[in-house]
């Protein structure tokens, strides 16, 4: 899913309100902006206006306004929140965009800690939401439960495919397909012949990322007769390197410094905001004479977020704006299943962002060897998987 403009980026007093209401599109300004130019028209042409007065009655605008939607969509956040320049965010602006689309209402709440995820879902719930969106794996228990005992209301789950109910939606993707991109890509690029992965969280949405990556640098050594290593992750074992949470802070700062004393000079940092803190380390280890860069993930991290422009090689994109919307739309239609979104290569569910301002350091072959693969995956002459591969 190519995403080729900015997120909005809440501000931290938004990230503070537990439960925030959007207001319907506001058109107060447009109306006082006509009845200004109306009334100045007036002035400079009341004799006519009085001609016109016997000649019957004015006609009518030809616009009319698209009445207010009685449908209520509602999303409660992971703890990342919504400014997380990550998944978060992503479905967060399809909700915004969808929204304003149906000219309905929607509702929010940002979970702190998983403390927070049943209490959020509970307030959507009381706040009579027709469609529930929770955005992560981890909400996933919460999930469950409020569905089962609100079963007229619809629910959608991001990233977990673990609830098999009438009115819950799996929204999930493959992302080893893209990830498997990234790998080779982040082969291609090193030249100390090692690159890096680590996670915020040893969970399913997690390491599938991890694999493909994996995957892909196996896949670039037999292709090329090289010997590129990954570090912070073992396909074969399922063991790597994991900061315990989706926060940017110390621990995620020196898991990635690990990464980096390793000799590894491209890094894929999974999981919402811990990307924040192996730039951090990056930037320190740049300024020391290093040159390493970095594979966002999510989404296109070059649009999200300027700051990391400079070391941001390329980013494995999930869909999860355009599913998102596709999944409000069809609820607000009276069309909600419980049958599962799954995001792949072939529908554009999952995609490799352009290198932007890396386009002319990468390898002048590297996008043609990427488009081959990416058909290959697709035709199913190249097979990607994970243990955290979506079961359809």
């Amino acid at each position: 899913m190519p995403l080729s403009k900015p997120f909005v980026t809440l501000s931290n007093a938004a990230r503070r309100c537990s439960v925030r209401s959007a207001q319907t599109l506001d058109l107060e300004d447009n109306v006082t902006s006509k009845v200004r130019k109306v009334a100045l028209a007036g002035l400079a042409a009341a004799s006519a206006l009085a001609l016109l007065a016997g000649c019957g009655q004015a006609p009518s605008e030809s616009k009319s306004t698209k009445a207010a939607s009685k449908f209520l969509p509602c999303m409660v956040s992971d703890s990342g929140g919504f400014d997380d320049h990550s998944f978060n965010q992503l479905g967060y602006e399809g909700l915004v965009a969808t929204a304003k689309k149906l000219n309905s209402k929607f509702k929010t709440a940002e979970s702190k800690t998983a403390s927070d995820f049943a209490p959020n879902i509970n307030s959507m719930v009381d706040q009579n939401c027709n469609l529930i969106i929770t955005v992560g794996f981890n909400l996933a228990d919460a999930t469950k439960k409020a569905a089962k005992s609100n079963s007229d209301t619809d629910f959608a789950i991001i990233d977990d495919n673990s609830i098999d109910a009438p009115n819950v939606k799996p929204i999930i993707f493959d992302t080893a397909q893209a990830a498997f991109l990234g790998g080779y890509a982040a082969a291609s690029f090193s030249k100390t012949g090692v690159v890096g992965t680590f996670g915020g969280q040893q969970i399913p949405t997690v390491t599938i990322f991890m694999d493909g990556f994996a995957d892909g640098v196996k896949y670039y050594n037999q292709q090329k007769g090289k010997n590129v290593q990954v570090v912070g992750w073992n396909v074969d074992s399922q063991k790597g390197s994991f900061t315990g949470g989706f926060d940017a802070n110390d621990t995620a700062k020196q898991v990635a410094q690990g990464i980096i004393d390793q000799g590894a000079d491209v890094i894929m940092p999974v999981g919402g905001p811990i990307y924040q803190s192996a730039a951090q380390a990056i930037d320190e280890a740049n300024s020391a004479g290093k040159s390493i860069s970095m594979i966002g993930v999510d989404a296109d991290v070059y649009n999200t977020d300027k700051s990391v422009r400079s070391i941001l090689l390329t980013s494995v994109m999930k869909g999860i704006k355009p599913s998102t919307s596709a999944v409000i739309e069809q609820s607000a239609k009276g069309d909600f299943s419980n049958t599962p979104y799954v995001g792949t290569l072939k529908n554009d569910g999952v995609g490799l962002a352009p290198f932007h301002d890396f386009a002319s350091k990468v390898d002048s072959n590297l996008k043609a060897e990427l488009d081959k693969i990416k058909a290959g995956i697709i035709d199913g002459s190249i097979t990607v998987t994970s243990p955290a591969s979506p079961k359809s």
